[in-house]
């Protein structure tokens, strides 16, 4: 049985939280209608497919890595790690890995990089869905850790509510010290990732 598998992650840009990626096989005969790039959806929207996308799916999983790990190794590196995580972690093993993007992580079967392909490819679209409502979830959880920097609204994302608090609060735990605005507020000088 030919098994394609879309791989799509959710949080390279964000200053803080781990990044999320998602792996889906969707199979033959199992299109579920409304699936779009995670992007142009709602919140409500996602959460919504998201449910019938882990109910209708041959396999499906989720992974992430670390902030630590994106300090460590640089953001594209552990995107590429977050996916091969999802993509060992299937119960089926996959025939072909699609996956969106210009880079493909080192995986024991055939892959391919799309060029949009959350917008393109189905099951990319539905490894992008499950992967952001995986990543606002954790995000949640972490606004109830840390509620000064509001990360239940912008996820972690470089908006002025979240620069404002970074600058009145200074950066906590799970602050990407790597990206350039989390340098500056810690005072950290040479180049930023």
């Amino acid at each position: 049985m030919n098994l394609v598998c879309g791989v799509d992650e959710a949080g390279r840009g964000p200053l803080a939280g781990p990044v999320f990626a998602a792996a889906v096989i969707l199979g033959r005969g199992r299109s579920i209608a409304g699936i779009a790039d995670s992007k142009m959806l709602t919140a409500e929207r996602r959460e919504e497919l998201a449910v019938r996308i882990r109910a209708g799916a041959v396999a499906w999983a989720v992974a992430s890595a670390s902030v630590e790990e994106i300090d460590t190794i640089n953001i594209l590196q552990a995107s590429l790690l977050a996916m091969r995580r999802a993509v060992e972690a299937l119960e089926s093993l996959p025939s072909e890995v699609l996956v969106d993007g210009l880079h493909c992580p080192p995986l024991n079967v055939p892959a391919r990089a799309v060029v949009r392909g959350d917008e393109r490819i189905k099951v990319i679209g539905a490894a992008s869905i499950l992967a952001k409502v995986a990543r606002d979830a954790a995000m949640q959880e972490l606004h109830q850790v840390h509620p000064q920097y509001g990360f239940d609204r912008h996820k972690g994302y470089s908006t002025p509510e979240h620069l404002a608090a970074l600058r009145a609060h200074g950066a906590c735990a799970v602050h990407r010290r790597s990206f350039a605005p989390v340098r500056l507020v810690l005072g950290i000088m040479g180049s930023p990732e």
